[in-house]
């Protein structure tokens, strides 16, 4: 999912289906999040490419900013021996037993499962099964037709669905979703979430983030191959990739396995643990479960060419402007996949997701195929700490480069 549901800046809760939280959506619109400008410290034994950096920006979350718990790991295959694989984490990762925060711990990955679900309809497309320029209507008739509001199956594509410029709009936009504490534990369907969005008017700008879209593609690939699109993601990713992690949660609150807890502030501005949570809510678009291990393993194989054809994996990358109030300054959406400028030069693709209960999830590749994976416990607040957030990927992804840019 992504972060939504959150306080507004008046203080009332309401439903957010943007990658940002809502009191920080403002500042973050004129503020481009860059690398920070604290003076380096001694490194510190056992030192690997920005490792020093990257603990600074990780505490930062938790000493600053408020957040419970917070891990990171970075894999960097360009490396050999004791640098191809390290983790920092800072904080607590049960704030009633005091366990810490590490980055082996499964978290709710939230909208990072939209990732999954592109590159599975993107397999699709490679084995001529789907089109991404072929209407929603050939494949699912009746389903977006009829309604008040106008919206026509028939002119809707998959590629648009994919990233997000079909002009559907949000179910989590709903006014129910308001009070979502009072849906915590109920029981969810992809078609009936679909019928509810239609009734909402249509958002007013070109590219609006809609995880809508994502159940729609969701009923795809159920039509195209007989199979439900948990069944297939876990056959063609998740078991062969051996992501012994990730797994869908289904109708079970819980999260099966070590797992941080996570935590949210509920209307009377006390901390509530929000870990259990009915995920139906999400399917396709934010239900899986997973850890920083899996999410860089994954994203290594999508970026590094393991998992789609060539073709397909340009189609992905392929972005057009996304809305910094949605997203973050410099953000572009492509199919499933975000891509944002590193302040040491270059880009890195990847995606962020996070669910009402409060874990927070960020995978990204860089140029060398570095990855990084960002876990959180509880949903940044402010604008400080979301700067924070996306500067422990831009440390993780720049260490050891910003020399080398600045030299050249």
């Amino acid at each position: 999912m992504s972060t939504f549901l959150a306080a507004s800046r008046s203080g009332r809760r309401v439903g957010l289906p943007a990658l940002v939280t809502a009191s920080v959506l403002a500042a973050l619109a004129t503020t481009v999040p860059a690398a920070s400008a604290r003076a380096p410290g001694p490194p510190v034994g056992g030192e690997c490419g920005g490792q020093e950096q990257t603990r600074r920006a990780v505490r930062l979350l938790t000493e600053r900013d408020g957040i419970p718990g917070a891990a990171v790991l970075v894999n960097d295959p360009a490396t050999d021996g004791r640098c191809g694989r390290w983790t920092e984490a800072a904080g607590t990762a049960d704030l009633r037993t005091g366990r810490p925060m590490n980055s082996a711990d499964r978290l709710r990955a939230g909208s990072v499962t939209k990732t999954f679900t592109a590159a599975l309809v993107l397999q699709l497309v490679a084995e001529r099964r789907l089109s991404l320029d072929e209407p929603v209507e050939r494949r699912l008739p009746g389903l977006i037709q009829g309604h008040a509001h106008g919206y026509d199956g028939g002119q809707i594509t998959v590629r648009q669905l994919l990233q997000h410029t079909s002009g559907l709009p949000d179910y989590l936009e709903a006014p129910e979703w308001e009070d979502y504490e009072q849906l915590r534990y109920r029981r969810f369907e992809p078609r009936e979430l679909v019928r509810r969005a239609l009734e909402l008017p249509p958002p007013q700008d070109a590219w609006h983030y809609a995880t809508t879209n994502y159940l729609v593609l969701g009923l795809l690939v159920r039509e195209v191959t007989g199979r439900s699109p948990e069944a297939e993601i876990d056959r063609r990713f998740i078991k062969p990739l051996g992501l012994h992690d990730t797994y869908w949660p289904g109708d079970d609150p819980r999260v099966q396995g070590p797992h941080s807890r996570s935590y949210f502030v509920d209307g009377d501005g006390r901390r509530v643990d929000g870990t259990d949570w009915n995920m139906t809510f999400a399917g396709a678009g934010g239900a899986l479960v997973s850890s920083p291990g899996d999410l860089t393993r994954f994203a290594g194989a999508l970026l590094g060419g393991r998992l789609l054809p060539a073709a397909q994996l340009a189609e992905m990358q392929r972005t057009v402007e996304a809305d910094p109030d949605r997203v973050w300054p410099g953000a572009r959406y492509g199919l499933g996949l975000i891509s944002t400028p590193l302040s040491c030069g270059g880009t890195w693709w990847g995606h962020a997701g996070t669910v009402p209960g409060g874990h927070r999830a960020l995978v990204a590749v860089g140029p060398g195929g570095r990855s990084a994976a960002v876990a959180l416990n509880t949903v940044p607040d402010s604008l400080p700490a979301e700067l924070d957030f996306l500067d422990v990927v831009d440390k993780s992804l720049c260490g050891g480069r910003s020399s080398e840019r600045n030299s050249a």
